[in-house]
């Protein structure tokens, strides 16, 4: 009986993998590099068996053509075997890049482009000759342990590929995440959010800030490949490589429809001139993204800024009535905010008085601090639908249960069952979760703060007595420019 290759052996040769670099390069670039070899491997490795297999039943024309209609193709002088020959050759790195070239260009319709940015002979990140050729000739070894089976068979029914890509991410997006300015969604997180939006079948799911294809991946999973055709459009053009990447993985990359370039000033998914529409629309979009395209929102041609434009300096609101508006008529989106969403003023205030009028908000969720990589901006997910037919707004504040961790705080399995039980039941828990009417929310000038409206009578009594509205309203927002100038300064010293 074959042996099964699991999720701590894949683990096991990561790590090693990341001791190599350890010193070395950045550990933010970990995971770009790694993957990159990791995936040669697993292409290699499902290559030999799928040839073997070929071999074993067929020969002449009948064999050729079979081996022409393989899901992938893996040239000799491209494969990981190749490159572990040559792994004390002078020029590897140069050796490498060939390879991973030559597999965009035999694979076009599935990897072109799939290997963007990396380059496996660059001095600046391995130093020179010497010391880069020692440095991937111990990756080349770190993957060729015999225990490293990544053929269809050692993985059968088990996902340890992807298993082993969210293990990197988690480990090292953190770093990632303050050199790049990107925040990487935590598993909990993604799979809160599937959860959120998994009573669906047969649809259409996309993310416009799909990232490393994580929370997407996630939903695919909770409602049933099957059910399912992903979409998503990622701005990064390596961040984009790594989502194809991340789609093939897990075995789902031809299914899966991945483009690059900005949601906001070119969205890719159009239909006659018009927004795409979608089943269910997920994201976690970057916070407070300064110079989000405001200067192409007063003559969109999508029409999306018809409640209002958004401030140039924060482009949140920007990304929700993107979703807003390629939602499909019964469709549902989930979506990760920064709290200052809820409270601020101005034109985000109009915006959201638009929104809320339109009864388009079904839920909002006060999520723990310090839980995503990279941003210690305290979150929230809101839940969009269309044809509401409830006229009130259900606020759950999950803020105070979780695990606390060194680096990150984690959403626990029972605090995401909380959360979703009290999503579902609809139904009020003193100072944890209550529906409230739009005739209360329009008497709070529609600020949407958790606590606003989950605190006790007295408690609001107590207030009152001694703090106005408008000064409570001024803090918060004074508290929102408080942090984001602080995470300003933490990206300037490269902290």
């Amino acid at each position: 009986m074959q042996k099964k290759t699991t999720k701590e052996t894949v683990e096991n040769i990561v790590w090693k993998a990341c001791d190599t670099f350890r010193g070395s390069i950045d550990s933010s670039l970990y995971k770009d590099y790694i993957l990159s070899m990791l995936f040669v491997k697993y292409l290699s490795d499902f290559a030999k068996e799928k040839i073997k297999e070929l071999e074993s039943k067929y020969s002449g024309d009948k064999l050729k053509r079979r081996l022409e209609r393989m899901n992938y193709k893996i040239s000799k002088d491209a494969s990981f075997e190749y490159l572990l020959k040559n792994k004390e050759a002078p020029n590897i790195g140069e050796i490498i890049n060939t390879a991973l070239r030559k597999i965009e260009k035999d694979n076009p319709q599935k990897f072109d482009g799939i290997f963007n940015n990396i380059d496996f002979n660059d001095s600046n990140k391995f130093g020179e000759t010497k010391t880069r050729n020692a440095i991937l000739k111990h990756l080349l070894e770190d993957f060729s342990d015999s225990e490293l089976d990544l053929s269809p068979s050692a993985l059968q029914n088990n996902d340890v590929m992807g298993d082993a890509y969210e293990y990197l991410i988690s480990n090292f997006a953190s770093d990632a995440g303050k050199k790049g300015g990107e925040f990487f969604t935590p598993p909990e997180v993604s799979t809160l959010i599937a959860k959120i939006v998994s009573d669906r079948t047969g649809v259409k799911i996309y993310d416009p800030t799909c990232g490393s294809g994580s929370l997407l991946i996630k939903v695919n999973k909770e409602i049933g490949r099957e059910n399912c055709t992903i979409y998503g459009q990622e701005k990064n053009s390596q961040t984009f490589a790594l989502c194809r990447m991340n789609m093939y993985l897990h075995e789902i990359g031809d299914e899966a429809k991945i483009e690059w370039g900005d949601t906001i000033k070119e969205p890719k998914f159009t239909d006659k001139g018009e927004l795409s529409k979608f089943d269910v629309v997920v994201a976690n979009p970057p916070f407070s993204l300064d110079k989000w395209g405001e200067e192409i929102a007063l003559n969109d041609k999508y029409n999306r800024f018809e409640f209002g434009v958004p401030p140039k300096s924060k482009g949140d609101l920007a990304f929700l009535l993107h979703m807003i508006n390629s939602m499909k008529e019964n469709g549902i989106t989930a979506v990760v905010m920064p709290h200052g969403v809820l409270f601020r003023e101005a034109g985000e205030g109009f915006i959201r008085e638009k929104i809320i009028e339109n009864n388009l908000i079904d839920t909002i969720i006060g999520l723990p601090p310090n839980l995503f990589y990279g941003t210690s901006i305290p979150a929230c997910i809101i839940v969009l639908k269309n044809n509401r037919k409830n006229k009130d707004i259900f606020f759950i504040d999950a803020s105070e249960e979780y695990d606390k961790g060194k680096r990150q705080n984690k959403l626990r399995e029972e605090d995401i069952s909380k959360i979703l039980t009290a999503y579902r039941k609809r139904k009020d828990i003193l100072k944890y979760c209550r529906a409230v009417s739009f005739e209360e929310i329009k008497a709070n000038n529609y600020n949407l703060n958790i606590s606003r409206y989950l605190i006790s009578a007295e408690e609001k009594s107590d207030i009152n007595l001694n703090t106005s509205k408008g000064e409570i309203d001024n803090l918060e927002t004074e508290r929102e420019k408080l942090r984001n100038s602080i995470n300003n300064i933490f990206k300037e010293i490269k902290i």
